[in-house]
């Protein structure tokens, strides 16, 4: 099993979510986030005054898949989470050891599905 985490822009989530529900991706967790990196910011106004927001939002995506699954849902967040743009956003593997699910007390591959 993998545990795949992925920083995306939130104006892309919309259509991540669909292109992973088509990968059989029906459980993951959404957390909203905000980072720097390559973008640098942006500068933003508020009254008259401008100010540098250096902070970008994001959304972090996480699921844990089968390793069988991997590929295809890199692929899928490759094609549709890229502008183009500087901040595009990262996807990190890991391997994931254990998965239990607390209700039945099942484990492994059966316990992510």
């Amino acid at each position: 099993m993998k545990k795949i985490e992925t920083i995306i822009r939130p104006s892309v989530f919309g259509d991540v979510r669909q292109a992973l529900a088509l990968e059989g991706i029906d459980g993951l967790s959404v957390t909203e986030i905000a980072g720097i990196g390559k973008q640098e910011g942006r500068i933003g106004m508020f009254r008259g005054n401008t100010y540098k927001m250096e902070f970008s939002p994001k959304l972090k995506l996480e699921m844990v898949v089968e390793d069988s699954k991997v590929e295809a849902i890199i692929e899928a967040l490759l094609d549709y989470a890229a502008t183009g743009e500087v901040g595009d956003g990262k996807i990190f593997i890991f391997a994931v050891e254990e998965a239990i699910r607390i209700r039945t007390k099942e484990r492994g591959d059966v316990a992510v599905g």
